[in-house]
């Protein structure tokens, strides 16, 4: 199940229309009224989010997303006016997964989503990863600092997989970019220190592992 949020009815209905033919199950909302009122009754595989709408704009359903454990993991694309640069990194920074500048084409909406969702999916084949006391396991998508659960956001949780998969190999920002954001994404770098900060401080005592490089970017300490 995807979810819409569009106020524009037509530019809705078309986005819906096209992903329900591409062959996802897809529900469409005019306001954050409306999907939040869904999320109490089912869970999506990934929300498309408008930052312009009435009431609670993109950007604070977005934080309200990301500050509650039972949906801060669910993928976000959020679809930003065009050359609104500002609302991209902004969106970025606070967890969500990917962007559409508009007016954008209904099969890059279908291209994005399914990057998304294939980035987003588990791995159930994958082991679970050690490094000091850290330890993520793919397949259940779980983290846990010296026993502790940790709740990351669906970045975050990449982020920390990519360093602890290469412990003590040295990653650029712009690599921790196309990697984690996409191939094609081409934003400031202070969008990967803000989410290695976030991490650090969600894994408490054990984010001193993540190590700055300075002048160049960071690496996962081999504590193992």
């Amino acid at each position: 199940m995807i979810y819409c949020v569009e106020d524009d009815a037509g530019v809705r209905n078309m986005m819906v229309y096209t992903l329900n033919a591409s062959g996802y199950e897809t529900s469409g909302f005019p306001d954050g009224a409306g999907l939040f009122q869904a999320l109490a009754q089912h869970r999506p595989q990934l929300i498309l989010l408008d930052i312009m709408l009435p009431g609670m704009d993109g950007i604070e359903i977005l934080k309200k997303l990301k500050a509650q454990s039972a949906t801060a993991d669910i993928p976000v694309i959020m679809a930003t006016a065009k050359g609104t640069e500002y609302d991209k990194v902004v969106g970025l920074d606070l967890g969500a997964d990917d962007y559409l500048a508009k007016p954008f084409g209904m099969m890059e909406m279908v291209s994005r989503v399914r990057a998304v969702l294939r980035r987003a999916a588990p791995k159930d084949t994958a082991k679970t990863l050690r490094v000091g006391q850290l330890e993520l396991n793919p397949g259940g998508h779980t983290v846990s600092a010296g026993g502790r659960p940790v709740q990351l956001t669906l970045k975050e949780f990449e982020l920390l997989r990519l360093f602890m998969e290469n412990p003590g190999q040295v990653f650029t920002r712009e690599q921790l970019l196309s990697s984690i954001w996409s191939q094609d994404y081409i934003g400031e770098t202070r969008t990967v220190d803000v989410h290695v900060g976030t991490l650090r401080t969600k894994l408490g005592a054990c984010g001193d592992a993540i190590k700055t490089v300075r002048g160049v970017g960071y690496r996962m300490e081999d504590r193992q």
